[in-house]
């Protein structure tokens, strides 16, 4: 596994899972000294210690790993426009932003963003301006990182019309990276469903109406983006959760540049978890918010900018990385990777002291259920 010295990570264990490993080197112990020996299991290795060097500890060998499980990581906002298209210019390279994080994402099994642009021919968007243009070849760079789904269920990517959603959807589809949020009315409203690690997987993913113009909205005979309605949304994740092992949530909402979740943004997660959901991830804010754990299922209100030009404070050019290790399940381990945006369009991992405001803002729970430290590596 790739070292990265000196940057920062939390990561977040259930607790039965380190008393049931308790037991278990108990159990070895016992069986060692009596002289019976004890069976090795080569192949069943799960982590369930801090670093990398499991095969050395035989806390790594008693938990049978019945289902090998996905890795899944997710970031925030992305966009190539405005000042990162001219950086991607200058660079010669589409792929010049995803270059400090690309390894990162290998260790993945999924990689999700919130993709906060259409992707179509046009003119140059100046840096004032408050639409969103990304030039083909955008879905390349998205390719090549390793993204593999997309949220497009946000209030950009209709910036360019209807020919700007179809155009994106087509050039998602032709290089073969998943997408959620938006379409006609049945595509936007529907999840997707993947398949990852014997697991089944459906992710949804909408936008605060509040947003958007009318117009905006997925319909029957135009193409558009899903809106968040807690009923409608209640019953798609309900459906999802009868076909599939895991529901992820996705949703566009709260107040610019507030640390703060609203009540909508709260009630909306909750009701997705209280229907099955098993995962929230949230996006908009353009700066880290606060993350919960409600009914033992894990809620991100906001992940902040990933790629993005928002250079003029902190916490615009501050996001988070969400890594979540699952089984069918639900969620064993989530490790928390807090990233600066530098260039106007590069992240790279922030480092340990760095991070301290990041972390602060998502106001972990430290509960009984939970085991939070730190650690230097991938």
């Amino acid at each position: 596994m790739k070292q990265l010295s000196n940057n920062f990570r939390i990561k977040i264990l259930n607790k039965p899972s380190i008393l049931l490993a308790f037991l278990w080197v108990l159990i070895v112990i016992f069986v060692s000294l009596a002289g019976l020996g004890v069976p090795q299991r080569g192949s069943e290795n799960v982590d369930v210690k801090v670093g990398d060097e499991i095969s050395k500890n035989i806390l790594g060998k008693i938990l049978p790993a019945e289902n090998p499980g996905a890795v899944f990581i997710a970031v925030g906002d992305v966009s190539y426009s405005r000042e990162i298209g001219r950086r991607i210019s200058a660079q010669d390279s589409n792929d010049y932003p995803f270059e400090n994080v690309r390894d990162i994402f290998k260790t993945a099994d999924i990689v999700f963003a919130n993709l906060e642009t259409p992707i179509t021919e046009g003119r140059e968007i100046r840096d004032n301006e408050v639409v969103f243009r990304s030039d083909p070849g955008t879905e390349s760079a998205l390719k090549n990182a390793g993204i593999t789904i997309v949220s497009l269920a946000n209030n950009h990517l209709p910036d360019f019309g209807t020919k700007g959603v179809e155009d994106t959807l087509k050039y998602l589809d032709d290089a073969s990276i998943l997408h959620s949020g938006a379409g006609t009315e049945t595509d936007a409203y529907d999840p997707v469903y993947f398949d990852s690690g014997g697991i089944r997987f459906a992710l949804l993913a909408y936008t605060d109406q509040n947003l958007v113009p009318s117009s905006y909205a997925a319909g029957e005979d135009h193409p558009g983006t899903a809106m968040m309605g807690i009923s409608k949304m209640s019953e798609s994740v309900l459906e999802a959760k009868s076909k599939a092992d895991i529901v992820i949530v996705s949703m566009h909402s709260g107040t610019e540049y507030v640390y703060k979740s609203t009540k909508f943004q709260q009630s909306f997660a909750h009701a997705a978890v209280d229907s099955g959901a098993d995962f929230v991830i949230g996006h908009h804010p353009h700066v880290v918010q606060e993350m919960e754990k409600y009914k033992g299922k894990y809620i991100f209100y906001s992940l902040g900018n990933f790629i993005f030009d928002q250079m003029w404070s902190m916490a615009t050019r501050e996001g988070l990385m969400i890594k979540a290790y699952f089984t069918k399940s639900g969620v064993e381990k989530v490790l928390l990777y807090p990233v600066l945006i530098e260039n106007y369009s590069q992240p790279r991992l922030l480092e340990r002291k760095e991070s301290q405001k990041v972390i602060e803002r998502l106001q972990i729970p430290l509960k009984d259920e939970s085991v939070v430290y730190w650690e230097d590596e991938i």
